[in-house]
């Protein structure tokens, strides 16, 4: 039985291969990534790695090759090029006779009007369209995702926000990771549908738990869509990455990500990482690299 994670050199990527590693021998265990060097510590560790570009299907054909259960972590840029990788992910693990294929997509996918929800919503079409037993592994929001806010507080300045009153089901990477590798790794989970949430909460709550970590009060500063624009662009985001953040403002803010569900429990064995816990967790990774 052979395993394939791709991205694998990714945050989330390199944390689903450590978790699978605790559950499967390394000589089932395979990577696909652009930049083999990347991935030498898991060539350290017996994993067989292998050059596989999204952009460059002919490189998926050998990647794919003999593998029984595939992992398709979702690539990063815009909506329309990471539509064309993940298709030709797709057809590459079709043409390799792939029999199980996982995908981490987003939650609610096919009814979301979150920003980036059409990539999902095409890519868990075009793996339906195959045949091939799939699970989609349909993520909320990374806990990481909130770094930047972070830091802004621990700099001593508010928590800037334009989401409104809208709720998340924040989680740290590895209980996503961990999840992801219990569904590769385990059995029953073909034609699934996973919606991985942790405990909903808005901005403010989220704000409040910082504060509660950090011993002090976090001052909430909820702005209008263009106040925020000015803000990001003050604390010097590039240009071309200002409407993406603008727009996770505005799918939160419409309740996009308000999915509750027990999904992660149940494929974890255990409830999702405490959200006190979480955040001590991100601030203790912040702050050892100061």
């Amino acid at each position: 039985m052979k395993l394939l994670v791709t991205g694998a050199t990714g945050d989330l990527g390199t944390k689903i291969v450590t978790s699978l590693l605790n559950r499967v021998p390394a000589n089932q265990l395979v990577v696909s990534v652009r930049n083999v060097e990347k991935a030498n510590k898991f060539q350290e560790r017996g994993v067989e790695v292998r050059q596989g570009d999204f952009d460059h299907p002919e490189t998926l054909d050998s990647a794919f090759s003999g593998i029984d259960r595939l992992l398709i972590i979702s690539t990063d840029g815009d909506n329309e090029t990471r539509t064309k990788q993940h298709k030709n992910a797709v057809a590459a693990a079709e043409r390799a006779q792939v029999k199980f294929i996982a995908y981490t997509s987003i939650v609610n996918a096919q009814k979301s009007k979150n920003l980036f929800a059409s990539t999902h919503q095409a890519t868990e079409e075009a793996i339906l369209k195959t045949g091939i037993p799939y699970s989609f592994l349909r993520n909320n929001w990374y806990l990481e995702n909130e770094i930047s806010n972070i830091q802004a507080v621990l700099a001593g300045g508010p928590w800037v926000t334009s989401a409104g009153t809208g709720k998340v089901g924040w989680a740290l990477k590895q209980d996503y990771a961990e999840a992801a590798a219990a569904v590769l790794s385990g059995h029953g989970h073909e034609k699934t549908v996973y919606e991985l949430s942790g405990k909903l909460m808005t901005q403010d709550e989220l704000a409040s738990v910082v504060g509660e970590v950090l011993g002090k009060e976090v001052s909430v500063q909820q702005v209008e869509d263009d106040v925020y624009t000015d803000i990001v662009k003050k604390a010097g985001v590039p240009d071309f990455l200002i409407p993406m953040l603008v727009g996770i403002q505005k799918s939160i803010r419409e309740n996009t990500l308000e999915v509750e569900s027990k999904d992660f429990e149940k494929l974890l064995g255990h409830p999702v990482t405490p959200i006190k816990e979480a955040v001590a967790q991100i601030v203790k990774q912040i702050s050892s690299k100061n």
